[in-house]
């Protein structure tokens, strides 16, 4: 009988995926169902990313800071006995977001090819450097 080495029938079987695998593999699937259900969504938001965004921002007058706000909060801050909590409202922007926008030229369109880069040691003149890099690589090392 042979020692060492690989028996035959032994180990996990060819295709056997570990209950981890598993675990893995449907995580991702689930995720990738919310992201696709949402879609749509997430893609007007990355395009308005791209372009800039502008916010509603009022001043509390209680406070002194700037706070974010939203439709509901606004309608309710304009309620008759809260005006004289606002100071002042007004619309910030957000510059545009290059990473957004390069994102999406990316996934629309795929990411350019790296270009590849050539350097010449000999175009510039240096015929002694050339030389001396050359002998260098032939001596063998100490």
């Amino acid at each position: 009988m042979p020692r060492g080495g690989a028996r035959p029938n032994s180990g996990v079987p060819k295709g056997y995926k570990q209950r981890k695998t598993l675990d893995k593999l449907a995580a991702r699937e689930f995720v990738r169902q919310k992201v696709t259900d949402a879609l749509e969504g997430l893609l007007e938001a990355q395009i308005a990313n791209s372009k800039g965004l502008k916010y509603l921002v009022v001043r509390n007058a209680k406070t002194g800071k700037f706070e974010r706000v939203t439709q509901a909060q606004m309608e309710a801050l304009l309620e008759p006995g809260n005006e004289d909590a606002l100071e002042r409202v007004e619309v910030w922007e957000k510059d545009p977001s290059v990473q957004a926008f390069t994102d999406l030229l990316n996934r629309a369109l795929d990411k350019p090819a790296e270009q590849k880069q050539e350097f010449d040691v000999t175009l510039r003149g240096d015929a002694e450097l050339v030389a001396r890099l050359a002998g260098a690589r032939k001596r063998e090392p100490a």
